[in-house]
């Protein structure tokens, strides 16, 4: 006879929590939090060690973040850009992860388990930052502590509703699981029609490295615009000769010193060019037509034999 998912949960509930807060801090699509709550509330009418679920639970984050820590560290800027090509949210990857991370310096690893589509990047982040292994430990435990203990107190607060709930899905329970399967194929299907929607979005006229080369040389240089926020930059030291790095409100707040009619190429360490392609279309939103994104950015770039320079401007004026 088959065994009931109340049952289950009793019997292996704690390792299949702990399995899924693995899975999920490694980058599964696999949200660990309504595990969380629901554990907690078990825990909390003693059907669960407490425990060995906080403890466990924080075990599994820790070994998770650090190799994507370790990952950083030894593979740079490279692992980020690996990250977000096959990122579901790839319009909020690598700058929205450095835009968090510069905003709230390294506080950024206590609260990011808390900020949806940006969480799994800021441990590889602050890896490729060379940051250094005792503090990201400690942080990143404070952080873990906060986010599972927040779920376990949820679980403890709501456990008179929760445990009803299970009643159910033990009586419903090829319905359920049925149920919660397709939400889950549905999720994905949403989540991969954005990003198609995203990439068609982001289809505009690009300028090649050959071009952007030939206007330097000729004296017609673009206003060069790097829009890699500093911890990127710091991993990925390649700029391009005369760019300007103008992250975030700095190209907003430079935007006032442009005519309209001005020439820019913008550039970022995104896979396909997403966050530069974004804010070309924002330009050409606000008049500036002959914004355009560098294709295949820094790379394309390198792959054609170009140099680059020590370190961008950080005005427009340099």
């Amino acid at each position: 006879m088959t065994e009931s998912p109340l049952g289950l949960i009793e019997q292996h509930g704690l390792a299949l929590v702990l399995l899924n807060v693995f899975l999920e801090r490694m980058g599964l699509p696999v949200p660990a939090a309504p595990a969380l709550i629901v554990a907690g509330a078990l825990a909390a009418t003693g059907r669960m060690d407490a425990a060995g679920l906080f403890v466990g639970a924080l075990v599994a984050c820790m070994v998770a973040d650090g190799l994507w820590f370790a990952a950083g560290r030894r593979f740079g800027a490279r692992i980020l850009k690996s990250l977000c090509r096959i990122s579901l949210s790839q319009d909020s990857c690598v700058n929205q992860s450095t835009l968090q991370f510069e905003r709230f310096g390294a506080g950024a690893l206590v609260f990011s388990k808390f900020l949806p589509g940006v969480s799994g990047l800021i441990q590889p982040l602050a890896g490729s930052m060379q940051f250094a292994w005792r503090p990201f430990l400690v942080l990143n435990a404070l952080g873990s502590i906060l986010w599972i203990g927040a779920c376990l107190v949820l679980g403890w607060l709501f456990r008179a509703e929760i445990d009803p709930l299970l009643a159910r899905l033990t009586y419903f329970a090829g319905i359920a699981l049925c149920a919660v399967v397709a939400l889950f194929i549905v999720y994905l299907g949403y989540r991969w029609l954005r990003r198609l929607a995203f990439r068609r979005g982001l289809r505009m006229a690009r300028i090649s490295a050959e071009e952007l080369k030939a206007l330097i040389d000729s004296g017609q240089a673009p206003v060069i615009v790097d829009l890699r926020g500093a911890g990127v930059r710091a991993a990925d030291t390649r700029v391009i000769p005369g760019a300007r790095a103008l992250a975030g409100e700095a190209l907003e707040a430079s935007l006032k010193e442009l005519p309209l009619s001005a020439r820019i190429v913008l550039y970022c360490g995104c896979p396909e060019e997403a966050s530069a392609a974004l804010a070309a279309r924002r330009l050409h939103e606000r008049g500036f037509e002959q914004a355009r994104p560098l294709r295949d950015g820094l790379d394309g770039w390198e792959s054609a034999g170009f140099p680059f320079a020590a370190a961008a401007s950080e005005a427009l004026a340099s």
